[in-house]
């Protein structure tokens, strides 16, 4: 996301890491960077159908007898509820592991950790701070493992933002995405789709709050539409297809919140601002939303605003994920008995 005080020191902001190889045979989703355009396309289809088969009242047991563990150091309505639904309605079963129960790096590594859940389960979803927890439980783990969110990115919730506006208006190419707020894990994750998708994306943010430098670079170098970080938010804003925010104080920034009020005032998505883009322009919000901080009530519960649709959404998206980590969809499935014959 007038020059605001200056941002206090962020020691702790995290760094993009490239993770060791997985071992071989097996699939993790980590980062949408991680993905071809292809893949992503493939996870949505699967998610389409399968939303398609729960509104026709059809669920297909494509994961019945598969266990996921849920590592959460973190919080959670939407991601915790959605896995969890998601896999019984795929015919699996869910373990819930809060911060108490594993106590990560204190009662026993990460790595032990994630060999033990190995022998017992058949994927581990994690929402964690720190994204170098996530990689050595990829890297320890022979079994899947899912990015339910981390300090540096949050591949999820974006997979199930591009389900949405592929729903909502067809496609996303040549879609102008316009997201107003701090360069976070949610705006890390919308950089990498851009670089694989076809759409145009900005970051509209106070001086001092843009998106992690590595992510930004490779985004720029590898993305067919236009990528841009501005800190004019009025003019990032005209003629844009989707406005999308998130809150101004993430999960352990809390100490650093009177001072980001104050920077990220002037970013807050209003009804004046939404009258700048275009016409029909579609208002996007991860959730939980701080109403009357980064956006009014107004437009969080506006004509314009598909933030349910989101919320829905990630039900979906992630098990179209779910189903194409094990690579069980009603086409795949057809196709491996067609080889085996």
């Amino acid at each position: 996301m007038a020059r605001a005080p200056r941002r206090p020191a962020r020691s702790h902001r995290p760094k993009a890491r490239t993770p060791a190889a997985p071992p071989p045979g097996k699939r993790d989703f980590l980062s949408l960077a991680d993905l071809t355009a292809a893949e992503i396309l493939e996870i949505l289809d699967i998610a389409a159908e399968m939303k398609t088969h729960l509104a026709a009242g059809i669920r297909p047991p494509l994961l019945a007898g598969k266990t996921l563990a849920m590592i959460f150091q973190k919080p959670s309505l939407r991601t915790r509820v959605t896995f969890e639904t998601g896999i019984t309605q795929l015919g699996g079963s869910a373990i819930y592991l809060a911060p108490d129960d594993i106590r990560a790096g204190e009662r026993e590594s990460v790595a032990d950790i994630a060999n033990n859940l190995a022998r017992w389960v058949d994927i581990i979803v994690a929402r964690t701070f720190e994204h170098d927890f996530l990689l050595e439980l990829a890297r320890s783990a022979r079994i899947p493992v899912v990015n339910g969110l981390t300090d540096l990115l949050h591949p999820c919730q974006v997979l199930a933002d591009c389900l949405t506006l592929r729903e909502v208006r067809g496609g996303l190419t040549d879609c102008r995405v316009v997201f107003v707020g701090d360069g976070n894990n949610v705006a890390h994750s919308w950089l990498h789709a851009a670089a694989c998708l076809d759409f145009h994306f900005t970051l509209a943010c106070p001086p001092g709050y843009e998106p992690n430098p590595e992510i930004l670079a490779w985004a720029t170098r590898k993305a067919r539409g236009s990528i841009t970080v501005t800190h004019d938010v009025n003019d990032a804003v005209r003629g844009a297809e989707v406005i999308y925010t998130d809150v101004w104080t993430s999960m352990g920034q809390e100490d650093d919140a009177r001072v980001r009020r104050q920077s990220f005032r002037p970013y807050q998505v209003n009804a004046k601002l939404v009258r700048r883009a275009a016409p029909n322009v579609l208002v996007m919000h991860c959730l939980p939303a701080h109403r009357g901080e980064e956006i009014t009530a107004e437009v969080l519960d506006g004509p314009h605003s598909i933030v349910l649709d989101q919320a829905v959404n990630r039900l979906h998206a992630q098990k179209g994920l779910l189903v194409w980590l094990f690579a069980a969809s009603p086409a795949r499935r057809a196709e491996d008995r067609r080889n085996a014959q």
